[in-house]
């Protein structure tokens, strides 16, 4: 892959460009990066993913036992049946390595040496749902393949940013929105 051909992904921008003036600076939207864009996988699969042993899946609940609830899976049916209306997100890890065709989604990212990719992780949030204001120690891709959401960014983090007490999540305590839309 020629690093200075324009890439639909990236808005049209080159991986050269890219790397350059956005790789761990500053955020990119592109909508539409991938045209007509079908996720491989529906809520349900992915749900019914986190119901299985060897799958890594959470849930966060912004008001349940505690704010910021944590659970970890495997799940059950009963805990999906349980769940409120609103306000909550589940998180399921290495989904590429269980649904081929989401694996294929990697080939896009290929302008990237390898060692810097993970895995596709894949969230599903009902109304209202988040995991909260955060950073992550990584970059990532946010690929949105369902519904409607809203997503904020903010300052430039690290280890040093103040955390709320939280044992499992690190939700910032201060959270300096610079950008947000609705997808």
């Amino acid at each position: 892959m020629n690093p200075d051909t324009p890439l639909q992904l990236l808005g049209g921008i080159s991986a050269r460009e890219f790397m350059r003036d956005y790789w761990q600076k500053k955020p990119l939207l592109v909508r539409q990066a991938f045209p007509d864009f079908e996720s491989p996988i529906d809520p349900d699969e992915l749900a019914g993913l986190a119901l299985e042993e060897e799958v890594e899946s959470r849930i966060v609940l912004e008001h349940g036992a505690h704010p910021w609830e944590l659970r970890r899976g495997p799940f059950n049916e009963e805990t999906f049946a349980e769940l409120p209306e609103k306000d909550w997100t589940l998180l399921v890890q290495a989904v590429d390595q269980f649904v081929p065709e989401v694996a294929e989604l990697l080939e896009q990212f290929r302008f990237l040496p390898s060692w810097r990719i993970d895995d596709v992780m894949i969230s599903f949030a009902a109304p209202g749902g988040s995991v909260g204001p955060h950073f992550d120690n990584y970059d990532v891709f946010l690929l949105q393949g369902h519904g409607q959401r809203n997503w904020k960014v903010g300052q430039m983090c690290n280890s040093d940013s103040p955390l709320l007490p939280h044992a499992d999540l690190r939700i910032l305590a201060e959270f300096e929105q610079s950008g947000e839309w609705t997808l």
